[in-house]
């Protein structure tokens, strides 16, 4: 029997690194109806506005745009940002919701992927970042920048 391979990433939330300090991830799984794996695999999803919540017992993600399926059936969905429901374990249910109650913790949605035919969702427990933070970054990244292009010089010329 041979394993099915990872996939590729399908959609992945970017903004997600440059407003939030990303602390602990979780893989979770995503119940879709109709075509919307179809449309999933495709490409056609959009996280950037997503958000997570958890509430009796159970987690969901907010606002994740899944564009209808084209050659889909009366079993497509009418809403393209409904609520779905996220498939995570009791206990880590309940670690997030201790974890997101704190004052500046939120659940963001960092990347959609397929999984042995599966699809997942790659949850982040984020802490936000202040504009102090985010130049702080910004420099830090241009700082390493300007050393590797410094090193690469260095070894052209001793070529």
């Amino acid at each position: 029997m041979s394993k099915k391979s990872d996939g590729k990433v399908l959609a992945q939330n970017k903004k997600a690194s440059h407003d939030y300090f990303i602390e602990d991830t979780y893989e979770c799984g995503l119940v879709l109806t109709g075509t919307e794996i179809k449309s999933l695999r495709l490409g056609r999803a959009n996280i950037g506005d997503a958000f997570a919540t958890i509430r009796n017992g159970e987690a969901f993600v907010h606002n994740m745009h899944i564009s209808p399926f084209e050659q889909g059936n009366r079993f497509n969905p009418s809403d393209p940002t409904r609520a779905r429901k996220l498939l995570l374990k009791k206990v880590e249910i309940n670690k997030l919701l201790g974890q997101s109650k704190q004052e500046g913790y939120t659940l963001v949605p960092l990347k959609v992927y397929v999984r042995n035919g599966y699809a997942k969702l790659l949850l982040g427990l984020g802490k936000g970042k202040k504009q102090y933070d985010k130049r702080d970054t910004e420099a830090k990244r241009d700082a390493q920048r300007d050393i590797q292009r410094a090193l690469r010089e260095k070894q052209k010329v001793a070529r």
